[in-house]
Order: structure tokens, then C-alpha cells, then sequence
């Protein structure tokens, strides 16, 4: 016969009541002392042992459930501002990943990218409104900068004109550079005015005609800019301006039309330089914004027989090669102001090789396909941006 229960023994069920028993205790044990070791490690951090969140046991610096850290927030206001930096353009192992890659392995990130290797990296979007951000943060720096040497030179040009000798010295250069301009646009005129003659479509009547508005115009310029001199040199105030009343269409039957939009918003933008950049830099960053797609769909168009590769790699690819312009951009525009235009100059070289790179590495294409989409990815993007900033231009004009 079977031991009963008195004898000490006890049945299948309660063995395993037992054990399950035993099995939730030991759990309980283990995470309240884990909580405590976290309660007494963590420094700042949750003491508590639950998650403020979703109130699951904590594991670690983090809740395993919901992710939040479990610092319990009790933090000085430095490092609050540190968190937001951070927070905004998230400065951890990812960026030192990312903005060296983005640099010098183009290919290798756009390939990781599109391989779905992206928690190893910032995210692209992310990247690139920070590259845009700190781009127009740059041009508005470079702009001041600019602005500010043409102050000194307005306060220096002030201080001569204070003096006879520093006034003869202005007037002097003004009719040197009068004289030369008109030569050299006299020249032009009547370079353009021989070729047009040789045209047997060209009416040579007409085509004397438009010569002679266009000399008479070059002399009312230089006689305005003589008078400016003269006066300049007797101290006295500079008004005499020459007053272009709109442009010559000898085209349409030898009428002159009057002053129109374009002619008067370049007038204010030349009274007004300051309000003139801020209308620009207010519609540039917008549309800036267009170049995503049309560098997307180009890229899209010269690997159209790519099936396995969609739009979507196609705007994170070209999220990178944006990101990219921005920051190198960025980088040229805070140079001192005699190295911008050869920084900008380097970065114009530097822009095509990344993304010869980045189709080589990234789409894995032969040395010869990628040099021929990346002329044509590259012509479809610079006429997109020069027709992007004739439009904010002419935007501008328009609302100034």
C-alpha cells in the first residue's frame, strides 16, 4: 500500500501547489532586492524600485516595459539644459556614428539605412532639421558679418568725407571707376550692336536704335556719377541719383514702359538690405525644404529598374545628402569672411564626389554607372536650387 498523508507524505498536487508557491516567493524576493540595489546605487534615480510610469519593477537605469529612465528628475537647472541639448540633437554614441559616416562613408550609411540598420544611427529625419536649422543659423551669421563690415566701411568712408583731403581721395576714386565702367560697358554695347547687325534676321535699323538707347543710358549714368563726385568734393550732400524711369522695349514699337514691380523691389531692396535678407532667409529655409523630394525622385528615376528599392530609401538617401550640403555649408559660411567663398568654393567640389560616393557604396553601382547618375542627379539638383532661389528672390522682391 501507498505511504497516506499522515505518514509524512503529501500527493502530486501539492507538490507542484508547493513548488509554484515557493517559485512566486523566491521571484518577489529577487526583484524586491534588486529594487533596493537600485535604491541604494542609483544616485538621483528612482528610489522606489517601480517605474513612475507603468509602476512595473525596475531592472536597471531603465524600465524594461515602457523605457522610461528611472531618474526620479530631482536634477539641477544645468543639467536640465544639458538634457535639452541632448534631447534635441540627441549627443550620444549614434551622432559620433553618424556625422563621421555622413562625411567620409556616405555609401556605408545610406546602405545601413536601407538595410534597416538604422538604431545604430540618428534617426535621418532628425539629422537632417538639425542640419537645416543649424544652416540658417550660419547664413544669418555669415549675413551679419557681412553687414556689419559694410557699417565700418560707411563709418570710414563718413570719416573722410569729414575732411577736404579724404573728399578729393573719394571723388577721385569715384570718376576712376565711373570712367573705366563706362568704357567697358560702351565696349559691350557696341560688341553686342556688331554681332546683331551680322544677324540677317535682325532689322539693322532697329538694332541702331536700341544702340542708341542703350549709350544714351550709359551716359546719363556716367554724367549721374560725375555730378556725385563733383558734389562729394565740395562737401556737399550727395543727391544727385540717376532716376531710371523703367526699361526700353524698342521691340514693341519703340515704347517705353513705365517702372514696373521688379524695377521698384530692387530699389527698396537696395535702400533696405537688412529687410531684403530677412523676407529672403524667410522663404529660403521653406522651400529649401522642396530639394527633399526632387532629389528623391531623381534618385528614383536613374534606378527605376531597382524593384527592390522604394521611395522611401530614396528619402532617406536623400535626407543624407541634404544633411550633408547643410552641414558643409554651414561650415564654409562660419569661416572668417576673407575664406567663404573658397570654403564654399570647396564645398561645391566636395558636394558631387559625396554623392558619387554614396551611390557607389550605398546602390553599389559599377564605377561608370555611378558616374553617370551622379552628373545626372547632380545637374537635376543645382537647376532645382537655382530655380528654388530665383523664385525666393523674386518672392522677396515682391514683398519688400
Amino acid at each position: 500500500m501507498p505511504p497516506s498523508p499522515e505518514q509524512g507524505f503529501v500527493s502530486r498536487e501539492g507538490w507542484v501547489t508547493g513548488f509554484t508557491r515557493l517559485s512566486h516567493e523566491l521571484e518577489i524576493a529577487a526583484e524586491g532586492a534588486i529594487a533596493a540595489q537600485i535604491g541604494e546605487d542609483a544616485r538621483g534615480h528612482n528610489h522606489t524600485g517601480v517605474c513612475a510610469n507603468c509602476e512595473a519593477v525596475l531592472q536597471g537605469r531603465y524600465c524594461h516595459v515602457c523605457g522610461q529612465n528611472a531618474d526620479d528628475h530631482k536634477r539641477s537647472i544645468l543639467h536640465l539644459a544639458w538634457e535639452a541639448v541632448e534631447g534635441f540633437l540627441h549627443l550620444d554614441g549614434r551622432l559620433l556614428r553618424t556625422l563621421p559616416a555622413l562625411f567620409i562613408h556616405p555609401g556605408r550609411l545610406a546602405r545601413d539605412y536601407m538595410d534597416g540598420r538604422i538604431a545604430r544611427h540618428v534617426p535621418p529625419f532628425r539629422t537632417f532639421l538639425v542640419a537645416l536649422l543649424i544652416f540658417i543659423f550660419a547664413a544669418e551669421h555669415a549675413t551679419h558679418q557681412i553687414q556689419a563690415a559694410e557699417d565700418a566701411q560707411k563709418r570710414a568712408q563718413a570719416a573722410a568725407l569729414a575732411t577736404p583731403q579724404g573728399r578729393a581721395r573719394l571723388a577721385a576714386a569715384d570718376r576712376a571707376e565711373a570712367a573705366k565702367d563706362q568704357a567697358d560697358d560702351l565696349k559691350d554695347a557696341a560688341k553686342d550692336r556688331d554681332g546683331d547687325l551680322k544677324d540677317p534676321d535682325e532689322n539693322p535699323a532697329l538694332v541702331q536704335a536700341r544702340y542708341a538707347a542703350e549709350t544714351a543710358k550709359l551716359n546719363a549714368h556716367y554724367a549721374a556719377a560725375m555730378a556725385k563726385a563733383a558734389r562729394i568734393a565740395q562737401g556737399l550732400p550727395v543727391d544727385t541719383t540717376l532716376k531710371v524711369t523703367g526699361s526700353i522695349d524698342l521691340e514693341a514699337g519703340g515704347k517705353i514702359q513705365h517702372q514696373n514691380w521688379f524695377d521698384t523691389g530692387i530699389r527698396r531692396a537696395v535702400a533696405n538690405p537688412d529687410y531684403y535678407m530677412t523676407v529672403l532667409f524667410t522663404w529660403g529655409h521653406r522651400l529649401a525644404v522642396l530639394l527633399l523630394p526632387i532629389i528623391a525622385l531623381s534618385l528614383a528615376l536613374v534606378y527605376r529598374k531597382r524593384r527592390e528599392i522604394f521611395i522611401y530609401d530614396h528619402s532617406l538617401v536623400a535626407m543624407n545628402l541634404l544633411s550633408f550640403a547643410f552641414l558643409a555649408n554651414a561650415a564654409a559660411l562660419l569661416l572668417p569672411q576673407f575664406l567663404i567663398w573658397w570654403g564654399l568654393g570647396a564645398v561645391a567640389i566636395w558636394t558631387p564626389i559625396n554623392l558619387f560616393q554614396t551611390l557607389r557604396g550605398g546602390y553599389g553601382s559599377s564605377i561608370l554607372g555611378a558616374v553617370l547618375k551622379t552628373l545626372i542627379v547632380w545637374w537635376v539638383s543645382v537647376f532645382s536650387f537655382f530655380m528654388l532661389m530665383t523664385t525666393v528672390m523674386l518672392v522677396a522682391l515682391a514683398q519688400i
